[in-house]
């Protein structure tokens, strides 16, 4: 993700970029998975907040990094401005995980977390694939999405109700 596809005022941002390894090189690529994956996607205010942290935290590490800052105009950067090696953010997010006590998952999973909370929250499934930018809606739904047993209690109490009527 890079500076120039995020609109913290407007709240929104574009994925437009992919950051691909090719030869042993991380290289910055314009193109995406999909065409769905260029439209605008709506950040919450949550996401504002720590965008604008990063944004104060990379500005002081570009300072600190002085003549060895490589512009590259990626959100997340190590402290000199490079990408991070994805290995390198896979340690990381274990750390955090373990610094906060929760279970250690892949980050690939917080896919489907998301997926979950927004299947809890009854989003509706079409809004849920445009977050996470699924092609099709049978990935979200079959796929990344895990009702939780309290909620199929609750659809098969209204079930129950509906027929006893």
């Amino acid at each position: 993700m890079t500076w120039d596809s995020v609109d913290l005022a407007g709240q929104e941002l574009w994925v437009s970029h992919q950051l691909n390894r090719v030869r042993g090189e991380l290289l910055h690529r314009d193109t995406t998975k999909t065409e769905g994956s260029t439209a605008s996607l709506p950040l919450p205010e949550l996401c504002v907040t720590a965008l604008k942290h990063r944004r104060r935290v990379q500005n002081d590490a570009r300072k600190d990094a002085g003549e060895r800052w490589k512009d590259s105009d990626l959100v997340f950067t190590t402290k000199f401005g490079t990408p991070i090696e994805p290995r390198n953010f896979n340690r990381s997010f274990e750390m955090h995980c373990r610094n906060a006590e929760v279970p250690r998952i892949r980050v690939h999973d917080t896919r489907h977390t998301c997926a979950s909370l927004l299947a809890a929250l009854d989003v509706h499934p079409r809004v849920a694939m445009r977050i996470l930018r699924h092609s099709q809606i049978s990935i979200t739904m079959d796929v990344y999405t895990q009702v939780p047993t309290p909620e199929t209690r609750k659809a098969l109490d209204r079930l129950n109700k509906s027929l006893g009527d």
